[in-house]
């Protein structure tokens, strides 16, 4: 029985009174604080230090709490406050919670981009869980790498734990219009440089894009990934569409603090959860909801960890049987997540495509998504459509291939203009970002609206980290003449807030002499989606032939975390993982002493 969509949080969240507790024994954190040895009693001492009783931790479940929280995330700007519910909750059914403050990557304000630190912020969630006398992990992100960093870094560790989405910011308005973060931008700073508007205009948006604490309210990639968390079962009943500053997120998140006790008594870890069936099911809901193709690579690399084999071809495969019923820009025409959350939420969504979902796998809240669902309704016919009156037919990506991408590429095909998704035209390249933004309007170039622009050097290394570079800006001339879209191909990503004809992820990257590397201006590429197909029309002989002339480029880092980067990263359709973070193999608990 789902309570109203106001109110996300299934009533079966509350704290069982029939689950057995652990003896304090059996605790993970007993070793810590439970023998007679100097360790322990250190470990004791050192507590009271802190200005605990004895009686308020000893024998409990210990609860880390993984805030993201900082002065310079306005995604994540609340997360102190919410912190304190989740300890509610935690205090509520038990447990003793302790905050870890970990990295905070904020799409906004780091570079070259937070893609370069999401397996950083993993590698920092996986050794503080397996360092510290904790049983359990509440685990608090939302904005774009944050989601899958925790979710990575707390597979590996292999604890119980609960996600709580940051939640998405309030519409934007200006001038009667609602504003949608990211993709509006883009819109509005196309218009500026095609002279339809100006500065005054620009400054009214500017302070009107973003009006509170929360990631973007359109469907990029920070609400497609909490919804992907909730889809895999790791959070509570529809947590992933509540808007920041709503009272229902304060409650979601002491709920989540409840729930994390419990799943610790019940010894359900994420190994539990994070099955192949949760992953086909988080891939039907991201297809579905015409999310982000960031989501591609942070679902491969977060099945990785899980020790789940998702491919790029297992994307296209499910994109084939699965209609958008997600009528929320940029992939659908006009709605928020603010109207995706009333229209019902993520279970309403799930409500209406049963058939193709795994309902007999358990969640961190119920024994199947079956009961999970059970009861979820569609409050809004045109915000989640019907089956029969879909936004699109099939999933809003994707997966290309050809010789001018061996190991496949993305695109988001439902965002991009109908008569370009078949396209032969001539290339236009350009060697790295810098370069691109300084020479993209040279009259000298005669760009029209029939070239293909192609941006190389800004893949995984090449970036480096794989900058949201992809979306390439239109000449001024174009925009001025009513353009608005192009077939733009490059190894890069793009927000996905984003929108538009852009071929992403190519794989492998030219910067390690991927195909990418040999095009040429002037050289046909033909695009055709339905065919799946990206080709380079070049002569395998001249291929050959350039490839023979190739010389890499210089090394990005030559110390530091970056070199590490540089060393361990795998490619785009890999998940863009650490070689020796994503393989197998046991790593020991430490002894506590």
């Amino acid at each position: 029985m789902s309570t109203p969509v106001n109110t996300p949080v299934n009533a079966s969240t509350n704290v069982s009174t029939d689950v057995p507790r652990k003896r304090p024994e059996e605790l993970r954190s007993h070793q810590w604080y439970g023998t007679d040895g100097l360790r322990s009693f250190s470990h004791r001492a050192r507590t009271r230090q802190l200005g605990y009783l004895p009686e308020e931790h000893l024998g409990k479940p210990v609860i880390a709490v993984l805030n993201t929280w900082s002065d310079i995330n306005p995604c994540h700007s609340h997360l102190r406050d919410r912190a304190q519910a989740v300890k509610r909750g935690v205090w509520q059914a038990g447990g003793f919670p302790l905050e870890f403050p970990v990295s905070t990557l904020s799409e906004t304000f780091q570079k070259p981009t937070p893609m370069l630190y999401r397996n950083l912020l993993a590698l920092e969630t996986e050794e503080l869980l397996r360092s510290y006398p904790v049983d359990g992990a509440v685990l608090m992100g939302g904005c774009d790498k944050s989601t899958p960093a925790l979710l990575m870094g707390a597979a590996s560790a292999d604890l119980p734990a609960v996600f709580v989405p940051a939640g998405p910011m309030l519409p934007g308005h200006w001038r009667g219009e609602v504003l949608g973060s990211g993709t509006d931008m883009w819109k509005y700073w196309d218009d500026k440089r095609a002279g339809v508007i100006g500065d005054c205009e620009m400054q009214e948006i500017e302070s009107g894009l973003a009006r509170s604490p929360g990631h973007c309210m359109t469907m990029g990639t920070a609400s497609t990934l909490t919804a992907a968390a909730e889809a895999l079962g790791v959070t509570v009943p529809g947590a992933s569409s509540i808007p920041a500053v709503d009272s229902g997120h304060d409650r979601m998140a002491a709920a989540a603090g409840l729930r994390i006790v419990e799943l610790v008594h019940r010894d359900r870890k994420l190994s539990d959860i994070l099955t192949a069936e949760a992953f086909e099911d988080a891939v039907t809901t991201v297809l579905g909801l015409g999310g982000s193709t960031n989501a591609v690579i942070h679902l491969i690399a977060m099945a990785g960890r899980a020790g789940v084999g998702l491919t790029l071809d297992d994307f296209d495969r499910i994109a084939r049987t699965v209609p958008v019923l997600a009528n929320v820009r940029p992939g659908g025409q006009t709605y928020l997540m603010e109207d995706f959350h009333f229209a019902g939420g993520l279970p309403g969504f799930l409500s209406r495509i049963p058939d193709l979902l795994h309902l007999d796998r358990p969640t961190v809240c119920h024994d199947t998504l079956r009961e999970q669902i059970a009861g979820a309704r569609v409050h809004h016919d045109d915000v989640i459509r019907p089956r029969d009156k879909p936004v699109a037919d099939e999933g809003g990506l994707a997966v290309l291939r050809g010789n001018l991408c061996p190991d496949g590429a993305v695109i988001k095909h439902i965002a991009a203009e109908p008569h370009l998704l078949r396209h032969t035209g001539p290339a236009v390249v350009f060697d790295d970002y810098r370069t691109m933004q300084r020479t993209i309007n040279d009259p000298a170039l005669n760009i029209t609206a029939d070239h293909v622009l192609v941006l190389r050097n800004s893949g995984p290394k090449g970036g480096p980290g794989m900058p949201e570079y992809g979306m390439l800006p239109l000449p001024d001339h174009l925009l001025k003449q009513g353009v608005r879209d192009m077939v733009r191909i490059s190894d890069a990503r793009m927000s996905g807030t984003s929108y538009g004809t852009c071929v992403l992820h190519v794989a492998p990257e030219s910067y390690v002499g991927g195909p990418l590397a040999l095009v040429r201006t002037g050289d046909s590429i033909t695009l055709d989606v339905e065919q799946r197909k990206l080709q380079l029309n070049v002569d395998d002989e001249e291929l050959a032939r350039r490839r023979a002339e190739w010389t890499p480029p210089p090394v990005r880092y030559e110390r530091g975390y970056g070199a590490l980067y540089n060393e361990q990263i795998t490619q785009a359709d890999t998940g863009c993982d650490f070689e020796f973070l994503a393989r197998p193999g046991a790593v020991q608990d430490p002894y506590a002493g």
